[in-house]
């Protein structure tokens, strides 16, 4: 804030005041951070509804509410106030209510509430089972919505079957096929299917009663996975492959009568991924995002816009090379897209035309989410970087402006440096990316420890971004700087980059995180190069297991959810078409391959003192991985620690585990850099 009535030397000292009054983040602050989400133009271009959500440390849940706010701006207004869930709203067409999800009943159901005269909000659907994604028919008759249920069965018979395994004793899982298990579950034989509700009687019909795969697609697939078409009369949606589902990657675009019927399959030509299904306004076009490769997780998103009548398909995002996370139609010739762009989340408009031309929307920090306004005049998004947590954003003829700021209070409080970007040369001369960010009170010509950061995927990327779990400036609230490599396999660099790190896990990518390590250590003299640790998660956990036997230039290292036996993981894992592309094949076929790459067969060089965290319902990569990393670093007399959470799955998520988790991490970094 300026105060212009002040003299200059009265508000240098204000400002001076207000730096010192900032204090490092705290794993409580990062708790209390409200997450900001899911914002939605109303049909009449003049407010935003959108989600907040607050964890609730003492009760280990999070709550969410639904807000409102102007579009000409203005205070926001909290619209719901019951605890639990209240999310994923969605305007009727005429602007009068906005369905929602909310477990105010006990169960997630939809609830209906009417904006014109600020009347009760009214339960629509009433089954037995959780209900999730609504969406409404262009008419506002119908709301199309997700749940899951056992194939040929309705929601009644489910719960019956649900009831009746709860209660029997003998709790065995017997198996006749692959998936056993995903992500952090066990395969309870259910699937999730598209049901579509009278908007006014709540009576739902399921779509896909014999479907025998999810849709859409396990376990993040959402709403976005389906929609209506422009005439109301039926609705394209996401499905797993039908068969092979635990190696392959495939998922196809079904389009199915909103009354009911047998679905069309209209993207079986290709064997790779297609997904995110959305109708022009005019209803003459589908644009969705597809992949070309089979078997590959992270081949590029492309944006496709198939030509109803006459089926001709184009690829209107190609010559971007980046990957498409999420898109909107502007109006029936353009599109609005966000796409992964070089360590930042970029909104960019896309013609159909084809003709190449690209205008850039948002280029800093991350912007996803977008929601178009009436004639495409307007849209509304979600943007947050290294130092701002998540907010609405608003887009217009008269600019860009931020609509809502509800974490300035705590923001105010808080020393959160920007990240700040470098280049580098890496493996083979190709220049890196990477981010740096320096420590809470930093101060010129002092030295900071370091703690060097490697990301997971491995097709992933460190962007400016505020992360709810490994979030930069809790790292370095006790006085660390972080260096934060993008090294070959990272994504929004070009697929050429991104492909370069498959078969070799431990080859160009090793040399660019090396490089960019002794690049931050020589370009920036505050760095403290005799104390350095190094941390990762998944993939990054693979990296540290790997550098624990192949160097010791780092005083501590940290390994969460990491791969240690590559032999062994192939077995346990569940995804099998990742390591069948990433390794070649299985073991089987390629065991040099695993052996040459796998940090259990280097232990006995072991010599670094590492902390190794693991969650127990971790299906991606198993405990018994983190185990085994500790085993041998114990057996070969390197001091260690397991810390093992046996709620929790790949990410850790609970308010009190996470609490656990940056104690563990913060004690284990000040023990060897302090």
């Amino acid at each position: 804030m300026k105060l212009w009535i002040m003299g200059a030397a009265v508000a240098v000292t204000l400002a001076a005041t207000t730096a010192e009054a900032k204090r490092p983040m705290t794993t409580d602050d990062l708790l209390a951070v409200k997450t900001v989400g899911d914002p939605q133009v109303s049909p009449d271009g003049e407010r935003v509804v959108y989600v907040v959500s607050e964890i609730d440390k003492d009760a280990g849940k999070t709550n969410s509410s639904l807000w409102l706010v102007a579009t000409s701006g203005g205070e926001p207004r909290r619209i719901t106030t019951a605890p639990g869930t209240n999310n994923h709203p969605r305007w009727s067409p005429d602007g009068e209510t906005i369905a929602f999800v909310s477990s105010r009943g006990g169960a997630s159901q939809i609830w209906l509430m009417p904006i014109a005269d600020g009347g009760e909000a009214r339960q629509l659907t009433k089954l037995p089972i959780d209900v999730d994604g609504p969406v409404w028919s262009p008419g506002g008759d119908r709301i199309a919505f997700a749940a899951k249920v056992y194939p040929g069965t309705t929601p009644e018979e489910t719960a019956a079957r649900d009831k009746a395994k709860d209660e029997v004793k003998s709790k065995v899982r017997i198996y006749d096929d692959l998936m056993v298990r995903h992500w952090d579950e066990w395969d309870s034989g259910k699937r999730s299917h598209l049901f579509v509700a009278d908007a006014t009687t709540g009576e739902a019909v399921d779509l896909t009663p014999k479907l025998t795969v999810n849709a859409p697609p396990a376990p993040f697939g959402g709403s976005g996975d389906y929609a209506w078409s422009a005439d109301g009369a039926s609705l394209v949606f996401t499905a797993e492959p039908i068969k092979d589902t635990a190696w392959s990657t495939n998922s196809d675009l079904w389009l199915v009568p909103a009354a009911g019927g047998e679905p069309d399959n209209l993207t079986a030509a290709n064997p790779a991924a297609d997904a995110s299904p959305l109708f022009s306004p005019d209803g003459k076009r589908l644009a969705y995002i597809a992949q070309a490769r089979a078997g590959f997780e992270a081949d590029l998103w492309g944006l496709h816009v198939r030509d109803l009548a006459s089926g001709e398909t184009k690829d209107v995002s190609s010559h971007l090379d980046r990957p498409i996370q999420g898109f909107a139609w502007r109006d029936a010739e353009t599109l609005i897209a966000s796409i992964d762009d070089g360590g930042d989340v970029a909104i960019v408009v896309l013609s159909i035309g084809g003709d190449g031309k690209v205008e850039r929307l948002a280029t800093s920090g991350v912007n996803n989410g977008v929601s178009v306004g009436p004639r495409g005049e307007s849209f509304a998004y979600v943007h947050h970087s290294a130092a701002e947590p998540a907010e609405v954003y608003l887009h217009d003829d008269r600019g860009t402006r931020k609509l809502t700021a509800h974490n300035a209070p705590l923001l105010s409080q808080l020393d959160v440096k920007p990240m700040e970007s470098f280049t580098f040369k890496g493996a083979g001369g190709d220049e890196v990316q990477g981010w740096l960010m320096k420590p809470p009170g930093f101060e010129p010509g002092k030295k900071y420890p370091v703690l060097f950061l490697i990301h997971g995927g491995p097709q992933g990327a460190w962007h400016d971004e505020w992360h709810a779990r490994w979030n930069y400036g809790l790292f370095a609230a006790p006085g660390y700087a972080l260096v934060a490599v993008n090294p070959r396999g990272s994504t929004g660099f070009g697929q050429k980059f991104t492909d370069e790190i498959s078969r070799d896990w431990t080859g160009k990518v090793h040399d660019d995180l090396m490089a960019g390590l002794d690049h931050a250590l020589k370009t920036y003299d505050f760095l403290d190069e005799s104390r350095v640790a190094a941390a990762g998660g998944s993939y990054g956990g693979f990296m540290v297991n790997w550098i624990c036997g192949h160097t010791d230039r780092f005083k501590a290292l940290i390994s969460h959810a990491g791969v240690f036996d590559l032999v062994s993981m192939y077995g346990s894992t569940e995804e099998l078409w990742f390591p069948d592309w990433e390794y070649g094949g299985p073991p089987w076929r390629e065991l040099k391959h695993y052996t040459d790459r796998s940090p259990s067969l280097f232990a006995d060089r072991f010599k670094t003192p590492t902390l190794v965290i693991h969650g127990a319902l971790d299906f991606r990569v198993p405990d018994a991985q983190g185990l085994g990393m500790f085993t041998s670093l114990r057996r070969v007399g390197v001091p260690a620690r397991y810390v093992w959470f046996p709620d929790e799955g790949h990410w850790i998520l609970k308010p009190a585990n996470r609490i656990v988790w940056w104690r563990e991490v913060h004690d284990w970094l000040a023990k060897y850099l302090k």
